[in-house]
């Protein structure tokens, strides 16, 4: 999902999608260590990117409510 369409979403909505995207970053991770490798390596870094995209929306509407 891209930027302006996150910003789009209310905040519970958003806080969700933070909880999935962590709780999917931790099963890449996991998996990774069991097996070794993963089908995709690539997600784990657009994961990461995902989390950090969402974190700063919501830190933006925050900060504009404020």
């Amino acid at each position: 999902m891209k930027a302006h369409e996150m910003r789009e979403l209310s905040m519970t909505e958003l806080e969700a999608r933070l909880i999935d995207e962590v709780e999917l970053l931790e099963d890449l991770r996991f998996n990774k260590e069991v097996a070794g490798q993963l089908e995709n390596p690539n997600r784990l870094k657009m994961t990461r990117r995902e989390i950090a995209r969402i974190k700063t929306i919501i830190k933006e509407k925050q900060q504009g409510a404020e």
